[in-house]
């Protein structure tokens, strides 16, 4: 939260203690925004409203501990979606294409991992470290409630030898809903990741490693069909 949301935070939590018939003294709420400062005002309110209708704890008042928990699950289910869409999309679209998702996040991750191209050089046997890397790194910013800068397209490797080349590159595969996707495009920064001069010093040997193991890739998922 900003320190603008102060206020309909406080709000929003003496609410909620009376509905159970409780007052909220300046201290609480002092450790209830120490606690929660770190999260989305949205997501919490989200948090609230579900341990309200819990009907297992829901029946007596919340503390910070049961309002983190909801959070943290929240998180957590928000990153294993996150990663269910780069991984089918590695499957089925490939690292070959310039790529832009429906949820800007999902690119910095991806780039703080190393990039759209080293993600699909990864073998097979990496990829639950690799799941796990990204759902991790996901939930620390959702946790956070950053809101980062982020690359508006992830380069496939068509886009970084034609822009090596000064080639013109095709649009980018649109991944999830599209109005969303077209949102996280114009909201990213087209500043690269990567210098040209170091980028164009390991292309070839990137490149040659990610055709392999998409080459591999394909192979094992025709033999599992």
């Amino acid at each position: 939260m900003q320190t603008d949301d102060f206020q309909k935070f406080q709000d929003g939590i003496a609410g909620v203690m009376g509905f159970y018939g409780k007052s909220v003294s300046r201290f609480a709420l002092d450790v209830w925004w120490t606690a929660l400062k770190r999260y989305d005002l949205a997501a919490i309110v989200d948090a609230f409203n579900r341990h309200l209708a819990n009907p297992d704890a829901g029946q007596f008042a919340p503390k910070p501990a049961d309002v983190i928990r909801m959070l943290q699950g929240s998180t957590q289910d928000a990153a294993m979606r996150a990663w269910a869409k780069v991984d089918q999309a590695v499957r089925s679209v490939g690292t070959y294409c310039d790529v832009v998702f429906d949820d800007a996040l999902i690119h910095r991750v991806v780039q703080d991992m190393g990039g759209w191209i080293a993600l699909g050089a990864k073998a097979e046997d990496e990829w639950p470290f690799v799941a796990r890397e990204f759902e991790n790194r996901y939930r620390g910013f959702c946790s956070r409630s950053e809101r980062p800068q982020y690359p508006a397209t992830l380069i496939g490797i068509a886009a970084a030898h034609n822009n090596l080349k000064g080639f013109k590159n095709d649009h980018p595969v649109l991944i999830g809903n599209e109005q969303l996707a077209l949102q996280v495009l114009r909201g990213g920064t087209d500043r690269p990741a990567l210098g040209l001069k170091r980028m164009s010093v390991a292309l070839d040997e990137t490149v040659g490693e990610a055709l392999h193991s998409q080459t591999r890739l394909m192979s094992e998922q025709r033999k599992a069909g």
